[in-house]
């Protein structure tokens, strides 16, 4: 082999190698992102969905308890109470159902035939005994039960959430539900759009990739070492360009979100078309239905607001990484109705764009993990200026758990991204916990002075743990 194509060879091998092991990357990252993607806009849509149906009981309640609270139990009674929960619908597929505590059908306006008959022992494909759950979900005073249910406007049986109650006096159950094929027509699209954009990456990186190669070829004998000096900084770039598109990846679903909550703000519709119902009837009951549906707004924008801020927050390039984590405190103490022991002794000191995201977000995942897993009354959050380093401290008095054991498992997900980004970093990764105390300790180093000495927020928690 000529020595010309020796140096060609030496100079795509390389390239080719490291392309491939960034195509790697880039699809692995996309796809987790995506998924997560995936799970939280399930989730959101969810959400909504489930006020929805809230709201959709709660105002048949008010149409029915005029007739139920007047102490009449005769079939007369019982017989307008169907005929005004039949009368209720949201579309094609949206209907109430009534049963009796011995799985009886008592209405059911989209399938007549089921009037009379009784499914106690009914199931879904999945062997699901629906009306047993269905039943021993209203039993606590109302709950949701998911199944599968024949959709009417496809004639195919199809994923259903349902909300229900009971009307203890008559041993009624009834509730609504809604058909969830449209939630996992959104994910699906999700994840077609997550691979579309692995495929597009793949095929501007192979163009690169071409472009490069006959470069090479055709200037390989003047190939020189500042060349390699430029591939090596390009090659940086591209890996800085991945982890900035993650970021922006999280910017653009914060703002999708806004509409993953349409459903939330349909049942504050609902709720002042029944205020203003209520109104026009002289009804004295309109101005509290008009102060609920007024606090139910609210709560959306707010949920707006704090979903966005977890996804992207823009307070640490407005203000900073002590207001941006203050604020986050804050939403969580708000959210949560705990009690939190906040402290922040990092002086002067001013952290670099990652560190303080990485901090930003390893404080999330933590406040997130106690407010789902913890069952706590009391959350201690410290960030303080140790030296070369910043330390965050979080612990909590909730039930513990094996930190060992969950990452083995696979449960631990939250674990294993604090301790990845820590790594990343180069920092210090401490989790301890036993039922009543836990504690999370992440230490990244920075640059800059330190105080001569540690703050009182590390003493005030050496004095607590003694």
């Amino acid at each position: 082999m000529q020595l010309r194509h020796k140096i060609v060879a030496l100079s795509v091998l390389p390239l080719l190698i490291a392309v491939a092991a960034v195509c790697v990357l880039v699809i692995v990252q996309n796809q987790r992102l995506g998924e997560q993607q995936a799970r939280l806009i399930e989730s959101s849509i969810l959400a909504g969905k489930r006020a929805e149906l809230e709201h959709y009981v709660q105002m048949a309640g008010s149409l029915v308890a005029p007739l139920y609270d007047s102490g009449l139990d005769d079939a007369e009674t019982r017989r307008q109470v169907l005929a005004v929960l039949a009368r209720m619908s949201a579309g094609r597929d949206g209907y109430f159902f009534v049963y009796d505590r011995n799985g009886r059908n008592l209405m059911h306006p989209r399938q007549a035939e089921l009037v009379g008959q009784d499914l106690w022992n009914m199931t879904d494909p999945d062997g699901l005994p629906v009306i047993q759950a269905l039943l021993k979900a209203a039993g606590g005073g109302g709950g949701f039960q998911r199944y599968a249910w024949l959709k009417p406007s496809t004639g195919r049986v199809t994923d259903k959430l349902a909300y229900v109650v009971m009307l203890e006096r008559w041993g009624w159950m009834y509730g609504t539900g809604i058909y969830l094929d449209d939630v996992q027509a959104v994910v699906d699209r999700l994840r077609h759009e997550t691979d579309r954009g692995v495929q597009d990456t793949m095929v501007a990186i192979a163009s690169l990739v071409l472009v490069a190669v006959l470069l090479v070829f055709a200037g390989g004998v003047t190939l020189n070492l500042s060349e390699h000096r430029l591939a090596d900084r390009k090659l940086q770039q591209l890996n800085q360009r991945l982890v900035s598109l993650q970021e922006e990846e999280r910017a653009r679903v914060a703002r999708e979100l806004h509409d993953g909550l349409s459903q939330l703000l349909a049942s504050v519709k609902f709720q002042f078309e029944l205020a203003g119902h209520q109104l026009e009837e002289g009804d004295a009951r309109g101005a509290a239905t008009l102060e609920q549906g007024t606090e139910r707004l609210t709560a959306a924008i707010g949920e707006v607001r704090r979903i966005s801020h977890a996804l992207h927050p823009s307070l640490l390039d407005m203000l900073g990484f002590p207001a941006a984590v203050s604020q986050l405190v804050e939403e969580f103490r708000q959210r949560s109705a705990l009690t939190v022991d906040y402290r922040m002794d990092i002086g002067e000191t001013r952290l670099e764009a990652g560190t303080a995201l990485a901090l930003f977000r390893i404080l999330q995942e933590a406040l997130g993990n106690i407010e789902r897993h913890a069952h706590a009354t009391r959350v201690r959050v410290s960030v303080e200026r140790l030296g070369a380093a910043v330390r965050l401290r979080v612990g909590d008095d909730g039930v513990g758990f094996d930190p060992q054991r969950a990452e083995r498992s696979g449960c631990g997900i939250g674990l294993r991204n604090i301790r990845e980004r820590v790594e990343h970093f180069g920092g210090r990764f401490e989790v301890g916990s036993r039922p009543g105390a836990t504690v999370i300790e992440v230490s990244l180093p920075v640059t800059g002075e330190a105080p001569a000495k540690d703050g009182p927020a590390a003493r005030a928690w050496e004095e607590e743990k003694a």
